[in-house]
């Protein structure tokens, strides 16, 4: 984000703060940042990384502070994905488990787990399913696994519906990861 503020002028014309001045006096609710990205875009050709640190700058100009990592776990698994929250905490155990050196990242669809880089991420894809995204160097033989691009940084991922799919076969892919990265 400090690059982009850097940069801004020379990209757009305009500083980061007359961008979110002229939000500001646009009428569009600063609040909403997916709607000041597209009008952004929209009214003013705005690329893409200028959107995001325009419609950042100007929601917390309104008042808005980005969750901390509970309210992004309680905003991810909120009515109707409550279900899915054991899931998720049992994943979260055994990715904190396997090393001092792994940090829990939450965001806004999904929460990774880190050791010198991503291993695995975590996302209540849908009412009734956890993707567990993995990041493999060298992946493993396992059913369970389906090539994949996300959720975060993963080479591969698998679902989950219920704490019984949690398995020793899911804990050891786990580990795999966690070895690899």
């Amino acid at each position: 984000m400090a690059a982009v503020a850097q940069t801004m002028q020379a990209r757009t014309g305009r500083t980061l703060d007359e961008w979110v001045e002229v939000v500001q006096q646009s009428g569009i609710d600063p609040l909403e940042q997916n709607g000041v990205r597209r009008w952004l875009k929209a009214q003013h050709g705005v690329l893409q990384n200028s959107r995001w640190a325009i419609a950042d700058a100007a929601a917390r100009a309104a008042g808005w502070s980005p969750p901390d990592t509970d309210g992004y776990l309680d905003q991810q698994y909120a009515e109707p994905k409550a279900a899915l929250r054991p899931i998720f905490e049992r994943l979260r155990e055994i990715a904190e488990g396997l090393g001092d050196d792994v940090s829990m990242e939450a965001r806004g669809t999904y929460t990774s787990f880190v050791r010198r880089r991503q291993f695995a991420a975590i996302a209540p894809a849908t009412r009734t399913r956890i993707d567990l995204g993995l990041r493999y160097t060298t992946p493993p033989d396992s059913a369970l696994l389906i090539p994949s691009a996300a959720p975060g940084q993963a080479t591969h991922k698998l679902s989950l519906a219920s704490i019984d799919d949690v398995t020793s076969e899911v804990e050891q892919l786990m580990r795999i990861a966690y070895e690899q990265n």
